[in-house]
């Protein structure tokens, strides 16, 4: 097994471990995406993370958005939050919920200043934490200290035989190692579901993760729709993959054979000790990396057959392959090539040292690919229409 170099990270004021240090500028709702973006391009170097929605949510619906904004401030690759919102009330809201973790947030309203004055308010603000952020020092820390995340795209043949038990290989050494792990996408489970609830280490989390799974099948076929014998992508048809039941079991793969410790709703942090937990999200990527991230995940292990370009601007991605293919004609987005695992040229054992090895240079500093080509696909999840 690769012996685990010395590792960096910095450790935030509630303990939380991170591998990046971001300025971030978060707008509350989509009216203020352009004051948060005009920040960002006056004090170069913060991170503004424009979205689509906050207005007239409701509910369960608005409970979400606020626990991925709250939740993206808080993750531990963040070093200081401003918060921009059309008014006051939800501003505060996002604030006070950063604030919990002792990292240093403000907020800035639009309503009764405009776009101008919220603009030169806030951006002393963020040039004045992005000079603090910079000072911050990179600590000694154990892998099992980062909060690690999975999830699968563009598969094909080749995820379920490589990319993806690649991936396992990875997630049981960190849950060997004391660390915790989050995987989802729950419809893409389906023909497999109760796999997963075999795995679940006690009867309390296996109804929970039954309920969660049953209850998103069911929205899904008020539609009309049905999964089971479907394959829902075009992409994974081309791949070779015919059915949602073979998708499954690559997404299944990939998340090792250690028992599943607790079931989370969307965006929730685990907060019952170390382990594999499973969290209900969409199986769109960025939805799904976008939750886990929220939830305070660090770093993420996406493998992929067909190739996808994900990133995510909070939380590095680390795209894996053992499509040949793939690998020579999207290089610039695969992080680990371990093609060579179906060509028999390495065994998984192998494969899985190589992968821990592109994770501690990632965790030290090296950046993804998807950083590097600068994707930061930040989509938040809706349940249902606003009002």
């Amino acid at each position: 097994m690769a012996e685990q170099r010395g590792l960096t990270g910095f450790r935030r004021e509630n303990g939380a471990v991170g591998i990046r240090n971001h300025t971030v500028v978060l707008p509350v709702d989509d009216l203020s995406n352009a004051a948060a973006e005009a920040v960002a391009a006056v004090v170069p170097g913060v991170l503004a993370l424009p979205h689509a929605y906050g207005r007239l949510q409701f509910g369960a619906d608005l409970d979400l958005t606020f626990d991925t904004l709250i939740g993206t401030g808080a993750n531990p690759n963040v070093g200081s939050v401003v918060v921009i919102g059309i008014e006051s009330n939800w501003t505060a809201r996002v604030v006070d919920g950063i604030a919990k973790t002792g990292k240093r947030v403000e907020g800035v309203s639009i309503e009764g200043h405009g776009d101008l004055a919220t603009i030169r308010t806030a951006a002393r603000i963020a040039q004045r934490f992005l000079q603090e952020d910079s000072e911050a020092a990179r600590v000694p820390v154990d892998r099992s200290e980062i909060l690690l995340s999975i999830k699968c795209g563009e598969s094909d043949t080749t995820s379920g035989l490589g990319s993806c038990p690649t991936t396992a290989e990875a997630v049981d050494r960190w849950v060997d190692a004391g660390g915790t792990v989050l995987f989802g996408e729950t419809s893409e489970l389906t023909g497999g579901e109760h796999l997963i609830a075999e795995r679940c280490v006690n009867d309390t989390v296996r109804a929970r993760f039954q309920r969660i799974y049953d209850d998103y099948i069911a929205m899904i076929e008020r539609t009309g729709a049905n999964l089971l014998g479907s394959q829902p992508t075009q992409g994974n048809i081309a791949g070779g993959l015919s059915t949602i039941e073979e998708k499954a079991m690559g997404n299944i793969a990939k998340t090792g054979v250690k028992p599943v410790v607790g079931a989370l709703g969307p965006a929730e942090a685990p907060a019952d000790g170390p382990g594999l937990y499973f969290m209900d999200t969409s199986s769109a990527a960025a939805e799904c990396i976008t939750l886990m991230a929220a939830a305070g995940a660090a770093l993420h292990l996406f493998p992929t057959g067909q190739g996808n370009v994900i990133g995510n601007p909070i939380e590095p991605v680390v795209k894996l392959s053992a499509n040949p293919s793939t690998v020579r004609t999207m290089s610039e987005h695969i992080d680990y090539d371990c093609a060579g695992l179906l060509r028999r040229d390495m065994t998984l054992t192998e494969s899985g040292d190589g992968l821990m090895a592109s994770i501690d240079r990632t965790i030290n500093g090296r950046l993804t690919c998807a950083e590097s080509l600068g994707h930061r696909e930040f989509v938040l999840t809706r349940l249902y229409q606003s009002a």
